[in-house]
């Protein structure tokens, strides 16, 4: 989606765009994400009344994992603009806002129906379609064209295009490249990034696509691109588990906001062992420590709160409906007595937290006291009661996102290992940015970091790419101007 979010970019500032996909559909792993795009200081926020603001989003972030301030910063102040650039160019409905973990105030924003990542690169490959048709000499989508390299120039350096290959067929398009090929959660092969950088993570399913194989940072490798973070591989703990297949290497994911709504993740035993709403490398690391199956159960108000996703979790056999506690305790081998333990400390915990929000006696995550001895702070859509229906799934951890990529500048140019500096007219956009996220990415922030970036990448590219031209016009008095 980084790459159309640029390509749009591009258009609007007055260039030339050619997207290349290596699919038959562009979209890539964000048209899977399913929690949904963050935004501080959004109308949408202010309509409900939440006093979030990017300054507190950049402390989150950093809180959170990341390393970079100079490129939070970019993320997180331009976060606004960009979920309300959706909206009003693409006409989208984000007018659901949910609080993931390591988030101070709700600002992750979806529609009322259908998976956001889905909803959002439909609604931006739709228009684009549209734009080839109507301008073709603007821009042209090519699927299903496997860029095998990248192109420079021999006396500068500089990037000058790429070359590909489409059904069978060696070719070539010049120009600047904004290079948006997602991350390497795919590339399982023996000589792989995973083998290489994380080899302890290589036996994990992933919830990437198979064409999530790291082609871009290998391309730019090639011609000096320097690296940051490529160990840093984000294992999130909700991969959907299939009882009738258990060996799938590939998992649906199961949205941070099924906890975001209230959602509580339970032990093979039935009691809870974590903050829910923690960091993701912290639930997983939890997860690891203690003895499953894992079950990840919402109540009946935390169901209708996401309602689609339920039923379309539940369609795919990855979530089941039970009508009583008592009925879900028999299906997992318990003591009904045991499940109405847990439940009933929940419940006595989220009422002290609710009265008394900052007096507990345990630090809470991400910020201030809490009652909860794992650290929780925000309860939704409680009490969680035995008398209630609930939607339960399995869940296990799964390779989820690449944190590293290549190393960029707030204008997301490339920078060159070897002088650490801009590689001329080469740009990152999306899960291929490295140093973006740091250690860890905070929920919804991934759609977040294709739109901001793919916007940020179409400015800059159309904007050098200008300035060259102005001067080339200056030095030769011809009027050729190139494309981006």
């Amino acid at each position: 989606m980084s790459g159309l979010a640029a390509a749009h970019t591009v258009l609007e500032n007055g260039g030339r765009v050619v997207l290349l996909e290596k699919m038959a559909f562009c979209g890539g792993n964000s048209s899977k994400a399913t929690s949904g795009i963050n935004g501080a200081q959004t109308r949408t926020q202010r309509a409900k009344g939440i006093a979030d603001s990017p300054e507190q989003f950049e402390q989150d972030s950093i809180k959170g994992g990341a390393e970079r301030p100079e490129l939070v910063h970019v993320l997180t102040f331009e976060s606004a603009s960009g979920v309300e650039w959706l909206m009003d160019k693409f006409g989208l409905d984000l007018s659901l806002v949910s609080r993931l973990g390591g988030h101070s105030f709700p600002r992750t924003h979806r529609g009322k129906t259908k998976f956001p990542g889905m909803t959002i690169t439909y609604a931006l490959l739709e228009k684009y379609e549209d734009l080839c048709q109507s301008t073709p000499d603007k821009c042209r989508l090519i699927n299903k064209a496997r860029v095998m390299r990248f192109l420079t120039d021999s006396r500068t350096g500089e990037i000058s295009g790429v070359e590909y290959v489409k059904e069978g067929k060696t070719l070539r398009e010049y120009g600047a490249v904004i290079v948006a090929t997602g991350g390497f959660g795919s590339d399982f092969a023996p000589d792989g990034l995973i083998k290489k950088y994380r080899p302890d993570l290589h036996h994990l399913p992933t919830t990437n696509g198979e064409f999530s194989t790291g082609d871009g940072i290998k391309m730019a490798e090639q011609i000096g691109a320097d690296t940051v973070d490529l160990e840093w591989i984000q294992v999130h703990p909700t991969g959907l588990l299939n009882p009738s297949e258990p060996n799938t290497k590939t998992l649906f994911l199961g949205a941070e906001a099924l906890r975001g709504v209230g959602g509580i993740i339970l032990d093979g035993s039935g009691k809870r062992f974590c903050n829910e709403l923690g960091r993701r490398d912290y639930v997983t690391g939890e997860i690891w420590k203690n003895k499953g199956p894992f079950r990840l159960v919402l109540n009946s108000k935390a169901s209708k709160e996401i309602e689609w996703h339920c039923k379309h979790y539940k369609g795919r056999g990855l979530m089941k409906e039970f009508h009583s506690g008592e009925e879900l305790a028999r299906e997992m081998g318990i003591a009904p007595g045991v499940l109405e333990t847990t439940f009933r400390d929940y419940n006595i915990v989220a009422e002290k937290q609710t009265k008394d929000p900052n007096g507990g006696p345990y630090d809470a995550y991400p910020s201030g006291k809490s009652w909860d001895k794992w650290g929780k702070k925000f309860y939704h859509n409680t009490p969680v009661e035995m008398n209630d229906s609930f939607h339960v799934a399995f869940i296990t951890p799964v390779i989820h996102y690449c944190m590293g990529g290549l190393k960029i500048d707030t204008d997301s140019r490339v920078l060159s290992k070897k002088t650490g500096k801009p590689i001329g007219f080469l740009y990152g956009a999306g899960e291929i940015n490295g140093g973006v996220h740091g250690k860890n990415r905070l929920g919804g922030s991934s759609l977040l970091d294709c739109i901001v970036y793919g916007r940020v990448a179409g400015r800059t590219a159309t904007r050098e790419m200008l300035e060259r031209n102005i001067e080339l016009v200056r030095k030769t008095k011809a009027g050729n101007v190139a494309r981006v």
